[in-house]
């Protein structure tokens, strides 16, 4: 026969290890959804960084003798959009070139991003790469911590998207 006195605190110490196991549970599921909303931020940047590239070579590729305007430009982070508005006065090819340079500029600065354009590293051809980068990553290739690119090499802690331009 046994007796109630070698039971007791028995089930108070199975609720416990129960409470254990379901807070190891639920740490778990928090960490994984961290990761899930983090991940989607990440995709949700490189998209909005697409598509500013993307933009970018477009008006670059249809106004191609005013490269060297381009890069400059990109490159000042200018985004005077006002002197002179393309939009509603006629624009000469390197007016347009700095107004289409200061709205992608505008573009990122509002997506807390930033854009930079380069010749592509190891090409002799005229080809340049557009750099977009967010977060601490800027985008320049150059020696550094916090570069999209050293020497041509992409870094694999960095948070930007190249794309390279014809």
């Amino acid at each position: 026969m046994i007796t109630i006195k070698k039971q007791a605190g028995v089930g108070l110490i199975e609720v416990l290890v129960a409470l254990l196991i379901l807070a190891v549970g639920v740490l778990g599921f928090v960490a994984l959804q961290y990761r899930a909303i983090e991940a989607s931020s990440e995709g949700a940047n490189r998209v909005q960084a697409i598509n500013l590239a993307r933009d970018l070579a477009e008006k670059v590729r249809v106004n191609r003798d005013q490269l060297a305007v381009y890069a400059t430009a990109v490159a000042g982070n200018a985004t005077n959009i006002t002197n002179p508005n393309c939009y509603t006065t006629f624009c000469t090819t390197a007016q347009m070139a700095r107004f289409d340079a200061a709205l992608t500029n505008l573009y990122a600065q509002r997506l807390g991003m930033t854009v930079n354009m380069f010749a592509c590293p190891r090409i002799s051809n005229e080809r340049r790469c557009i750099y977009v980068a967010w977060g601490d990553t800027s985008a320049t290739n150059a020696d550094g911590l916090n570069n999209c690119t050293t020497a041509g090499a992409y870094r694999n802690e960095s948070t930007c998207l190249v794309m390279e331009a014809y």
